[in-house]
């Protein structure tokens, strides 16, 4: 069944006034009458929107709600999520959200549930990140709950999701990377990742093979590793003996992310191959390990501070606001050119 909550234009409604003066009330801005403000209050009380203090008394005080962000893995040190969650958690503090993160496990993950410590009744919205199985997707979708994704699943783009979506603008700056090293003189350019693992990588591969065909140049999948995502690249060792297997030697590596080009960066030195003098290499995300790695990786900065900011403007919106239609929304991302790509001409 779906979950109604309670919004500032409820108690607006409920009051006979505009969801301006109600929110000058919980917000503690502009000048409201005092009598205006005991009656919102207790009308907010009422319809479950103010929480009671311990004395049974209505609170002046937002009632604390919560906003569940679920993720199969947790963003790590290379991920632009570890910048992203601190800066939304602080936005939805800000608006009297505290934001609750949960683990999906592989079992819940096949039976379709919902991590057993989530409660609903307490959950105003659910922000997903590193979350790509369509079919979960449309199962939280189902919810009726406030719903945003970063980034999806392979395709969400294009879907017919029914929830808010924020991405980084992956197309043209991928297509920039792909332009950069051509001007350098790369001609047998390949791509590593995942191309179906979620929409960003998807929709990185688009900008790959488009770029790639506006300049006149074959996409050469020989020269491309696109095995499914997973530890395999991490594992060095087997980078280095995929590189090897390849016909020729690739001018250029376009990888997916910037963990992925630095352990093919680390492969690429162990087959005794200088980067850039003979294979030029970029990454995507923008870390803080691609500007310290030796040489330096050409990569694309995500404003992760930025997106998680707003991300959670919209989330805030999409609570007042539940019948507005759904929002995809890209965020500008910005090609940083680094020692990996500055081959001499």
């Amino acid at each position: 069944m779906a979950l109604r909550r309670v919004t500032i234009q409820d108690v607006a409604e409920a009051c006979g006034l505009s969801r301006n003066t109600v929110s000058k009330v919980f917000n503690d801005r502009g000048t409201v009458p005092e009598t205006t403000r005991q009656m919102v209050l207790k009308k907010a009380q009422e319809l479950g929107y103010l929480q009671l203090s311990e004395e049974g008394s209505a609170s002046p005080k937002l009632h604390t709600r919560h906003v569940v962000l679920l993720t199969r893995h947790m963003p790590g040190d290379y991920h632009f999520g570890s910048i992203f969650i601190p800066a939304f958690a602080a936005q939805l503090s800000r608006a009297g959200y505290t934001l609750m993160m949960y683990e999906i496990s592989d079992e819940d993950l096949r039976k379709g549930n919902l991590p057993t410590q989530i409660n609903l009744e307490q959950t105003a919205a659910i922000l997903g990140i590193e979350l790509f199985d369509q079919d979960y997707i449309n199962q939280i979708c189902d919810l009726s709950l406030p719903l945003i994704l970063v980034d999806g699943c392979c395709g969400a783009a294009t879907s017919l999701i029914n929830c808010d979506i924020i991405s980084m603008e992956n197309l043209a700056s991928t297509m920039a990377l792909v332009d950069h090293v051509i001007d350098k003189g790369a001609r047998r350019i390949g791509f590593i990742g995942d191309a179906d693992h979620c929409n960003s990588f998807h929709e990185r591969w688009i900008g790959f093979y488009t770029a790639l065909a506006r300049a006149g140049l074959t996409l050469d999948r020989d020269l491309c590793i696109l095995d499914k995502d997973g530890e395999a690249y991490s594992d060095e060792t087997w980078l280095a003996g995929r590189l090897r297997q390849m016909p020729q030697l690739p001018d250029a590596l376009i990888c997916v992310n910037d963990y992925i080009a630095i352990h093919v960066m680390n492969a690429v030195k162990q087959l005794g191959f200088s980067i850039p003098g003979q294979i030029m290499v970029t990454g995507f995300d923008g870390t803080a390990q691609s500007a310290v790695v030796e040489p330096s990786l050409t990569t694309v900065l995500i404003p992760g501070v930025d997106v998680g900011r707003i991300a959670a403007d919209i989330l805030l919106n999409r609570i007042e606001n539940p019948g507005r239609p759904p929002m995809l929304s890209y965020v500008r991302t910005q090609p940083v050119w680094r020692e990996s790509t500055n081959r001499k001409e």
